[in-house]
């Protein structure tokens, strides 16, 4: 077994280490809002995410990620790393979770699907009736379990 510093932490050290990092404590999403709006009255919004009392480690996600923001809780003083924009999902997170890969079936799960949603969001699925149907599918499968809440689910959207 090899130590490693975080001080020495650079390229595939670096990235292994977040990686690790991140499956367990990171999380990739889908959310959905109401938009009267839209075409389809919702907007998916996929979002990456890391909360951590010590902001340390997401001040080094997302410098080596290059994109995101870091918000504090006032409530708690926790902090949170989040990725919402589309297009740093598409050209940046999975990406980089895909050559520095998480290990756990559950984790490696929830970010294939994740890859799936991004891809059609990304041919603009999410803008029609078909497509968001697909997309509340795979969303049913991402991150089951005790605890899991959503707001909005595929039943609030097709009650079929």
């Amino acid at each position: 077994m090899r130590t490693i510093s975080r001080k020495g932490l650079s390229g595939k050290n670096l990235g292994y280490f977040l990686a690790g990092f991140v499956e367990g404590e990171g999380s990739f999403n889908v959310s959905l809002r109401k938009k009267a709006d839209y075409k389809v009255s919702w907007q998916v919004v996929m979002s990456f995410n890391v909360s951590q009392k010590d902001p340390s480690i997401l001040y080094l996600l997302k410098n080596e990620l290059g994109c995101g923001i870091i918000k504090t809780r006032k409530l708690d003083n926790l902090h949170s790393y989040d990725v919402t924009r589309p297009e740093d999902i598409i050209t940046k997170i999975i990406p980089y979770f895909s050559r520095f890969p998480v290990v756990s079936e559950s984790k490696k799960t929830n970010f294939a699907i994740f890859c799936e949603i991004a891809s059609l969001m990304k041919r603009g699925e999410h803008r029609n009736f078909t497509g968001l149907k697909q997309i509340l599918t795979l969303r049913e499968k991402l991150n089951e379990g005790k605890g899991r809440t959503r707001k909005y689910g595929i039943k609030d959207i097709f009650p079929d």
